[in-house]
């Protein structure tokens, strides 16, 4: 792969109302790049430890049946993102489709959704990668007194910001920059997972296991779930484990091959998320169970780091390479994940929804500079604010998150399917990837929106914090959207040709006016 910086393509001109350039470095990313900056945003060893415990806590042995079951509706928008990406490769992604099919209200709240929710995890990525540095410091030197620095808030925040700052350095330069750095982070991760379950079923092939288990396909039906509430947040707890692949779509300005590197990308991505997450989830189960002993995935005293708690049954001498797992795990999505809100905003400047400084590229690295430092400055100050206000109300913000995502996702898959409706009935391939795909996904999503917003309003949801009864996720995630909208309006009212269709228009598909011609 060559390492040369390329030129950027032609800026065009929005003015016409049709998608143009935003003079970001064209041809940068293979498809291999793609993939494996996807899996390094989806996080996989940091976000199935911090979401194995609670959804055993859920559904008990059939997590791998809602890994499978949350992999469908990610797999299914995936596909409609495929095809959008195909008919109209921009930055934007969510916004810019979104707002080709329903018009630019629609595309802005997109836009905000995928912007609002990225930010917030951001903040997350940056404070488990510090509790993970002082945990593997606290392992390797045998003194667990280091691990409780990272529980200080002012060496919290402060190690926090430099592990911000050190993501936004990289994210800033050139996108080979970042390959280089996450084809080294991902590796290391992925090998230390299938590692540790390897060494778990090695430990059940020998009888050392903590509570051995007879895997059973049982474990694999969704059907066998209590109940329709503890599925929905299985699912929800599902789907977040799974986000994070659209990053390779956010990226298709940069790709070689933008109208299918990307939307293959995401596709592959997803495919080998699922099975790792499979991989680890029935290993975990086969070893401990899910009962409530030391080891056991039902103990609440470990299941808000299942790996941590495991890592020395299961590989003994070597346990920190787990703790060394997740911290690359959370500082390599820290630095991929901050790619998707960044060229986002770009797209958002660039067709006038915002000012015009989030159009900026960098001259020299020709990367979205503005919006990367800006994404990165309100992540920082987000989690330091929060982390001295109440650690309930900065967890309770990412559960938060799960809402955000179905939201953003959701619009986006429907905005395939209008975007494409004179073209459903063209071919049997159309029919499924257009209609078929992105709207069975579409509408799972939006069920768990709806179910999520209203269980959430439960006093004791999440933390168990609530204002005069109303949970407090319920108020955050209804606060997040509704400040999206009052941004909205005030950028109406200071750019109203975005919002007039005048700088991205409502349009069909290229292949519908070719035919029209």
């Amino acid at each position: 792969m060559s390492t040369t910086q390329q030129p950027p393509t032609a800026t065009g001109d929005p003015l016409d109302g049709g998608l143009s350039k935003k003079g970001l470095s064209a041809g940068s990313v293979g498809l291999i790049g793609a993939v494996v900056i996807g899996i390094a945003s989806i996080a996989p060893a940091y976000t199935l430890t911090a979401a194995l415990g609670p959804t055993v806590s859920a559904v008990g042995f059939q997590v791998p049946a809602i890994i499978l079951v949350g992999f469908v509706p990610m797999l299914l928008v995936a596909l409609g993102y495929r095809e959008l990406n195909r008919s109209m490769p921009d930055s934007g992604t969510s916004f810019t489709w979104a707002a080709r099919a329903f018009g630019p209200w629609v595309g802005w709240m997109a836009g905000w959704g995928l912007v609002a929710a990225t930010i917030l995890v951001l903040s997350n990525l940056a404070g488990i990668a510090v509790e993970f540095l002082f945990l593997l410091i606290a392992q390797i030197s045998g003194n667990p007194d280091i691990a409780d620095l990272a529980f200080n808030p002012f060496i919290n925040v402060i190690v926090c910001l430099l592990f911000m700052l050190g993501a936004t350095l990289i994210a800033y330069r050139d996108m080979q920059t970042t390959q280089k750095l996450q084809y080294f982070l991902v590796g290391f991760q992925v090998v230390v997972l299938v590692l540790f379950a390897g060494a778990a079923f090695w430990h059940i092939a020998q009888g050392t296991a903590f509570d051995a288990q007879p895997i059973e396909l049982s474990w694999f039906n969704p059907f066998a779930v209590a109940d329709f509430s503890s599925l929905a947040a299985g699912l929800s707890l599902s789907i977040f484990i799974f986000w994070g692949w659209d990053v390779t779509l956010t990226m298709n300005e940069e790709t070689k091959d933008p109208e299918r590197t990307p939307g293959r990308a995401a596709t592959i991505t997803i495919v080998i998320i699922v099975a790792l997450y499979l991989l680890i989830a029935v290993a975990l189960l086969a070893f401990s169970g899910v009962g409530t002993g030391e080891f056991g995935l039902g103990n609440e005293d470990i299941q808000g780091n299942v790996f941590f708690a495991l890592a020395a049954p299961i590989l003994g001498p070597i346990a920190a390479l787990v703790s060394l797992a997740v911290l690359t795990s959370s500082a390599s999505s820290l630095q991929a994940t901050i790619v998707g809100p960044a060229r986002t905003l770009l797209a958002m400047g660039h067709y006038g929804a915002l000012p015009a400084k989030f159009a900026s590229v960098s001259p020299r690295f020709f990367t979205p500079g503005y919006a990367t430092v800006v994404c990165a400055v309100v992540a920082s100050a987000f989690y330091a604010v929060m982390r001295f206000i109440s650690e309930d109300v900065l967890w309770d913000t990412i559960t938060a998150l799960g809402m955000m995502i179905c939201f953003y996702y959701g619009i986006t898959a429907f905005a395939c399917v209008w975007y494409f409706r004179k073209q459903w009935l063209d071919s049997a391939r159309m029919f499924f990837f257009t209609l078929l795909a992105p709207l069975v996904g579409g509408v799972i999503l939006a069920v768990l929106f709806v179910t999520t917003l209203i269980d959430s309003t439960a006093p004791d949801y999440g933390s168990g914090s609530n204002i005069a009864g109303v949970g407090l996720v319920f108020i955050l995630g209804v606060t997040v959207i509704l400040l999206g909208v009052v941004i909205m309006i005030i950028q109406a009212i200071r750019r109203p040709a975005f919002f007039r269709g005048e700088t991205l228009s409502m349009d069909a598909p290229a292949s519908l006016r070719r035919r029209r011609r």
